[in-house]
């Protein structure tokens, strides 16, 4: 018997579809939050003036590399994915993104 499991982000703000999952850390406490696009915003912009005066921390190292932002987290995987899938590139709904299409993406992007 085959199973296909779908896993839907929902914003824990407003409680609509979320479009990525924003990890930050405060007091040496972790955290993840899933959010919209314009919620994610807001988040960044709060916290934009205590990031650029701030200094990172020595702990876990960010993984990956997005370009303009400290990781790769999944907002970027899933916009990465559904770019793919509009553009003929067979990418699965899990797990790692190819590199020649992450590469194809930032070129298309760019």
């Amino acid at each position: 018997m085959a199973q296909k499991v779908q896993v839907l982000l929902l914003d824990d703000i407003d409680g609509g579809d979320a479009s990525e999952t924003v990890s930050f850390a405060i007091d040496g406490k972790s955290y993840e939050i899933d959010l919209n696009e314009a919620n994610a915003k807001k988040l960044r912009e709060a916290l934009e003036p205590y990031t650029a005066a701030g200094r990172r921390g020595a702990g876990r190292a960010a993984r990956g590399s997005r370009g303009t932002r400290a990781s790769s987290g999944s907002q970027d995987t899933a916009k990465i994915r559904a770019w793919a899938k509009e553009n003929g590139y067979d990418v699965n709904d899990r797990g790692r993104v190819p590199a020649n299409i992450r590469e194809a993406y930032e070129k298309a992007s760019a």
